[in-house]
C-alpha cells in the first residue's frame, strides 16, 4: 500500500476534508494523528477508525495556541515514533461570511477566522484575506524547508459540499459556480491531497492545486 508504513498528521481530521484525507490515507496504509477542537467527533472518528483496525492518535487543541500545536506533534512522535507528512484541514468561515461588507464585521469574527485559518497554518472578506495569506505562507516555507527534502504545497478547493459550506447555507447551497455543474465532495478534494503526500508527487513543491471543478474558467 502507497503509505505502508507512514505517519500523517491532520488538523481538522474530525470532519469534511480533513477527515475524508484521514479515511483515504489510513486505507492505504497511513497511521494517523488527528487534532481537532470537538472532542467528541474525535472519539467518534476514533471508534471507526479502532474498528476498521486503522492506527489512529487523536488530540484536542485549539490550533491557534502553538504551544497546543506542539504538544500534538510531541505526542503524535512519541505514539508512532516519526512523523513523514503533515495535513492543514482546519478552517472556519466566519458567521458573517458572505454576509458583510468589511466595514460591519466585528473584531471577534475577523481574528477568529485569521487565527484559524492564518496562524492555525504554520465574511467573505477576512475568509480570502486568510487564504491568500495562507498561499503567501506556504510559498515562504517551500522555499526555505526545500533544501531540507520537505515538501510544502496548497490545495485551494472550490465550493465544497461538506460540513462547512452546510454551516453556512444548510442543505440547500445555490447553483453551483463550477463548469462541471457541481460542488465537489471531500472525498475528491482527499485524492488530490493524497497525491500530494505520496510518492508520485516528489517534484512538486511551493505550487497551488486547484480542485474547483473549473470554478474559475
Amino acid at each position: 500500500m502507497a503509505f505502508a508504513g507512514k505517519v500523517i498528521a491532520i488538523t481538522g481530521g474530525a470532519q469534511g476534508i480533513g477527515l475524508a484525507t484521514a479515511r483515504l490515507v489510513a486505507s492505504r496504509g497511513a497511521s494517523t494523528s488527528i487534532l481537532d477542537n470537538n472532542p467528541t467527533t474525535l472519539e467518534s472518528v476514533e471508534k471507526e477508525f479502532i474498528a476498521n483496525k486503522w492506527p489512529i492518535h487523536t488530540f484536542t487543541a485549539d490550533i491557534r495556541q502553538a504551544d497546543q500545536v506542539d504538544a500534538w506533534i510531541e505526542s503524535a512522535v512519541k505514539r508512532f515514533g516519526r512523523l513523514d507528512g503533515a495535513v492543514n484541514a482546519a478552517g472556519t468561515v466566519g458567521k458573517f461570511h458572505g454576509q458583510k461588507p468589511i466595514a460591519l464585521l466585528d473584531d471577534d469574527d475577523w481574528n477568529l477566522v485569521m487565527g484559524i485559518n492564518v496562524n492555525g497554518a504554520p465574511g467573505c472578506a477576512p475568509y480570502a484575506t486568510s487564504k491568500h495569506a495562507v498561499i503567501g505562507l506556504t510559498m515562504s516555507a517551500a522555499h526555505d524547508y526545500g533544501s531540507h527534502g520537505i515538501r510544502i504545497n496548497v490545495v485551494s478547493p472550490g465550493g465544497t459540499h461538506g460540513p462547512l459550506m452546510k454551516s453556512v447555507v444548510g442543505d440547500m447551497p445555490p447553483p453551483p459556480p463550477s463548469v462541471l455543474g457541481k460542488y465537489g465532495q471531500p472525498e475528491e478534494v482527499a485524492l488530490q491531497i493524497a497525491w500530494l503526500l505520496g510518492p508520485e508527487s516528489t517534484h512538486s513543491s511551493g505550487s497551488i492545486f486547484r480542485v474547483d471543478g473549473g470554478e474559475f474558467c
